[in-house]
């Protein structure tokens, strides 16, 4: 018969207290990672409140013109809710986008709110405008009162909400 050989043990020398180091201190996972840090050897990129309000009216701009082509040229109503929300995220994200940390948080949501509500309501003078081509006879608010009812202010405060989310 032969002798079982004993389990290989691991050495039962423990490191002294202080030779022992972690590669990062725990603290480090809680630390937030940032996608907007510059590193050594990439600059900073640039940002300004102008920039912040150029970018936040040029995604108004195109929205209200989205408005006016849904709204208008396709004849969609309800979808307009969904154009208002869009509308709402493209600015918001626009003026987070072009002001980085240069605007304080509550003056970046205040010109994203009041760049979302002008675009919906620019869209919607838009709508009434097109309306006139096409023959239509009624005022501004008569037109939107009687072709798209409740779904006027619902755009402007679903587009304001969107916008207060996406640049808080």
């Amino acid at each position: 018969m032969t002798t079982p050989t004993p389990p290989k043990r691991p050495p039962t020398t423990l490191p002294a207290p202080g030779e022992r180091r972690l590669a990062h201190p725990p603290s480090d996972r809680y630390r937030r990672k940032t996608a907007d840090a510059p590193t050594a050897d990439t600059p900073p990129r640039p940002t300004a409140p102008s920039r912040a309000a150029a970018y936040g009216l040029l995604a108004a701009l195109v929205s209200a013109a989205l408005i006016v082509l849904f709204g208008g040229v396709l004849a969609v109503s309800a979808g307009l809710l969904i154009v208002a929300a869009l509308t709402g995220r493209a600015v918001g994200l626009g003026v987070v986008i072009g002001a980085g940390s240069s605007l304080a948080d509550t003056r970046r949501v205040a010109l994203a709110i009041a760049l979302a509500t002008g675009a919906v309501v620019l869209g919607q003078v838009g709508l009434w405008l097109y309306a006139q081509t096409e023959g239509g006879v009624l005022s501004l608010i008569d037109y939107l009162g009687e072709t798209f009812g409740i779904l006027v202010p619902l755009q402007v405060a679903l587009a304001a909400a969107v916008a207060w989310w996406s640049a808080r």
